[in-house]
């Protein structure tokens, strides 16, 4: 018999008898599982879910429970709010926020699907207040619903479509929305007849003549061999907790230590390459050091070791914690006047690096060169006086000269300072789900959504709150969809 391995599928023919037998195989029950399962409920099909923990969950479940919705109009929470979100500036955003690894076409379906999506979601049962609450927030703590959670209103996006709040988050008091999110996509699941394993850990897919016809997954430490008439979907995350695939593909993380993840340790992303299929983008991650965003430090300016500005910093948290690891050295600091400061919070682990009542003194104990953090911060408050940011094109009313004494630095360590980040490269699929080879052509029977593989958030420093969910949900639902309608 062949070796039973991540790395190459096992031929059919040395199957020793078929344990399971079902049309559509999903493997990891997070949100894309869920909906995947869903979908192919639905359609007709018949699913089995294999998951490795002991209840479902994943970085779904980890995460704020927040879904990045727009376009078509505007949903209800939109348009109550009075943000007409047309579907040409929804795409328009996505594109810009995917950066050089954009997929337009699953931009493009997103934007056209969003609304109905969302709908779908409320059909499900995922409830929504329906309200908009407004400034900057990494997640409402109440159970608003509508929130800006990207750079939408910064430049250049700004410029380029017209801004609106796209951030829509479960009807949830507190952080952590996505635990209820995800019970919620299972319940329906069930409902609709899909058959879950926990404790089942996939260890291998099954091939015969070329095409994928099931699975091997280890439970009660026996390998049990499962038929997928129609396809088998991966729904297993990233690989933000193997460390080993992390320096092979994305070593910039390896100088962070808060991964965002449960068991996400690339085992999909091995599985579909096994296939034949082809990863991309997999040096891209998403980071972020969001307790730098309280609406008041906005207003802040960031600079790296050397005194010199990088980015508008009235733009996602995460897109500037993203241009923070692009400077040299391991810090990056905020500066605020008193009129600005605020104690982060604890478990952040920032720090106070530096007090003056000139920025010059600041510079000094920063141990700057003279001259460069001063020079830095006159050219800042000139310009802001005059409402202009002609380096950054921050805008107002977050742009604002910073020149009421005493100032401070904070210090964002990359190593110490609570940087969480996740993986964003994986998989290439089509706007479908279908798995593609290097050259295009799908891998027959094999069907992937998520964070094992290459979506929406395509570029780390484009990444907006939501986009994950969404793509997870969305591109989920396709998949079982394709699966269950396979041949």
């Amino acid at each position: 018999m062949a070796e039973i391995s991540l790395h190459r599928p096992l031929p059919a023919a040395d199957v020793p008898q078929w344990d399971f037998d079902t049309d559509v195989a999903i493997v990891g029950l997070g949100a894309t599982g869920a909906c995947a399962a869903i979908e192919a409920a639905a359609a007709g099909a018949r699913v089995m879910l294999f998951e490795r923990n002991s209840g479902s969950g994943g970085a779904s479940a980890l995460s704020g429970g927040e879904i990045y919705v727009g376009g078509n109009g505007g949903t209800d929470a939109q348009r109550s709010a009075g943000f007409n979100d047309s579907t040409e500036d929804f795409a328009t955003y996505l594109k810009m926020a995917g950066g050089p690894c954009v997929d337009k076409e699953k931009c493009d379906a997103y934007a056209q699907g969003a609304l109905a999506h969302y709908n779908w979601l409320k059909a499900q049962g995922i409830p929504y207040r329906g309200n908009y609450l407004p400034g900057k927030h990494i997640e409402p703590v109440d159970d608003s619903t509508l929130i800006w959670s990207g750079s939408e209103a910064a430049a250049p996006f700004c410029d380029a479509a017209a801004p609106a709040p796209r951030g829509h988050v479960i009807a949830h008091v507190g952080w952590g929305g996505g635990r209820p999110l995800v019970d919620i996509l299972e319940a329906r699941a069930r409902d609709l007849g899909a058959d879950i394993h926990c404790d089942a850990r996939a260890v291998a897919l099954i091939e015969e003549d070329g095409e994928i016809v099931g699975l091997v997954v280890r439970i009660d430490n026996l390998n049990r061999y499962v038929r997928a008439r129609k396809g088998v979907v991966l729904g297993t995350g990233g690989f933000a907790m193997n460390e080993a695939m992390r320096a092979k593909y994305c070593p910039e993380t390896l100088r962070l230590n808060s991964p965002i993840g449960d068991k996400d340790d690339g085992v999909g992303i091995m599985l579909g390459l096994g296939a034949g299929g082809e990863a991309i983008h997999m040096e891209q991650f998403f980071s972020t050091c969001p307790w730098t965003m309280p609406e008041e430090q906005a207003y802040g300016v960031f600079v790296n070791s050397k005194g010199q500005r990088f980015i508008n910093e009235d733009c996602y948290h995460g897109r500037v914690s993203r241009a923070a690891l692009d400077q040299p050295g391991d810090r990056v600091y905020l500066l605020l006047d008193i009129a600005h400061f605020s104690q982060p919070l604890e478990l952040a682990g920032i720090t106070i690096a530096g007090t003056g009542e000139t920025w010059e003194e600041v510079e000094a104990e920063l141990e700057m060169p003279a001259g460069t953090l001063g020079a830095t911060m006159a050219f800042y408050n000139a310009h802001a006086r005059e409402g202009r940011d002609p380096l950054f094109d921050k805008r107002a009313p977050i742009l604002t000269p910073l020149d009421q004494a005493p100032f401070v630095a904070l210090e964002l360590n990359f190593t110490t300072s609570y940087f969480s980040f996740f993986t964003l490269g994986g998989l290439k699929t089509s706007a479908r789900g279908e798995v593609l080879g290097r050259d295009g052509v799908p891998v027959p029977g094999l069907f992937a959504a998520g964070r094992c593989t290459s979506g929406l958030p395509a570029w780390g420093h484009g990444y907006s709150s939501g986009l994950s969910l969404a793509d997870c949900t969305f591109f989920g639902r396709r998949a079982g969809l394709s699966a269950a309608m396979r041949g």
